[in-house]
């Protein structure tokens, strides 16, 4: 089945369509906002240099980037690579793509030029730094956006939809999954992060379980190393959250081989059950005791629309800063999210 419009709305595609009247002539394009990065070499910055390239809402000034390996991306997608001076002159907003140790770092030297920032997660090695960040957003009256990519997933999105009209009843557990397999130079890496995969990798499942459910009243974290290496990673892990009426488990480990890691997010509550398994590409099953909202009674298979990593954080930051509308995560729950991750993977 098809999801209902409604479910939808809060990505500003319906919104978007919706003043376009039959007849009417369609509205200008707005005018692309100048963005650059700092730093190339984080995971996710080669597709975000791409999308940054080819969207409309961008004009991609360029990098600043010093290592060989992110100069050399730039080099492969035409992105003209210069100083931070140089750039943050340039610009008004700004993705951070480096590595996790200069996260923290980089975003302040944006915040202070007067930039937004688009920050790659996590945002940083210590929770005071993050504090820090949010207070000179705030204080700046700069916009601060964490690259949770899943914020923007209509899976998740569908999830939280029926959790805000009751079609769950009340939630009282959520089960959630994430796993890889690091080579080992990529465990070198990660080991040298409080928490191990857990911050790096499952920091996604924290974003999502605490924007579902807001700060849990108790963390209990199990960090392990199981893995042959002797990097001591904490490879295999498990956080428990509880809440006065909901408990959240959320796993997490380094060690799946398979070819296709399971990855995974399910809500339960009173009246039924949401399940996202698959997370990529995202097969969602909704279970109810009785029909709510747009879906049937029983267990259906929700068809969801085509999903691009990236793209609706970058779209929501573009019509945040053009004054559109918020971003969907306030700096309160930047702040929230943050420090539960913190309690998890240095309590």
């Amino acid at each position: 089945m098809h999801l209902n419009r409604r479910q939808f709305a809060a990505t500003g595609i319906a919104a978007a369509l919706a003043g376009r009247a039959l007849g009417q002539p369609a509205k200008p394009a707005p005018e692309r906002i100048p963005l650059g990065f700092l730093g190339t070499t984080y995971s996710h910055g080669p597709a975000k240099l791409k999308l940054a390239r080819s969207s409309p809402d961008w004009e991609l000034v360029g990098a600043a980037e010093t290592s060989e390996t992110g100069r050399r991306t730039c080099a492969e997608l035409g992105v003209p690579v210069m100083s931070a001076e140089e750039l943050l002159r340039r610009v008004r907003v700004v993705a951070v793509e480096s590595d996790i140790p200069d996260h923290a770092a980089q975003a302040r030297l944006a915040l202070e030029a007067g930039c937004h920032v688009h920050l790659e997660k996590p945002p940083a090695l210590r929770f005071a730094d993050v504090e820090s960040l949010v207070s000179l957003a705030r204080r700046r009256e700069r916009l601060l956006q964490t690259g949770f990519m899943w914020r923007y997933h209509p899976g998740f999105e569908a999830i939280f939809d029926a959790v805000r009209h009751g079609w769950l009843g009340d939630v009282f557990l959520v089960r959630a999954h994430l796993s890889n397999f690091l080579s080992p130079e990529r465990r070198r890496e990660w080991a040298a992060f409080p928490g191990g995969a857990m911050f790096e990798l499952g920091s996604h499942l924290v974003d999502a379980t605490v924007r579902l459910l807001g700060r849990p009243k108790r963390v209990t974290p199990f960090l392990r190393s199981l893995g042959a290496a002797t990097d001591g990673l904490a490879d295999t892990n498990v956080a428990v959250l509880e809440y006065d009426r909901a408990t959240a488990v959320l796993t997490n480990t380094a060690l799946q081989s398979a070819g296709t890691p399971p990855r995974s997010f399910e809500v339960c509550g009173t009246r039924g059950t949401a399940t996202l398994a698959p997370l990529e590409p995202g097969e969602l099953v909704f279970d109810l005791n009785e029909a709510a909202g747009p879906y049937a009674r029983g267990k259906q298979t929700v068809r969801l629309p085509e999903y691009r990593r990236y793209e609706g954080d970058f779209a929501e930051l573009a019509a945040a800063v053009r004054g559109e509308r918020p971003l969907r995560a306030s700096l309160d729950d930047e702040l929230a999210v943050a420090e539960t991750l913190f309690r998890i993977c240095a309590p």
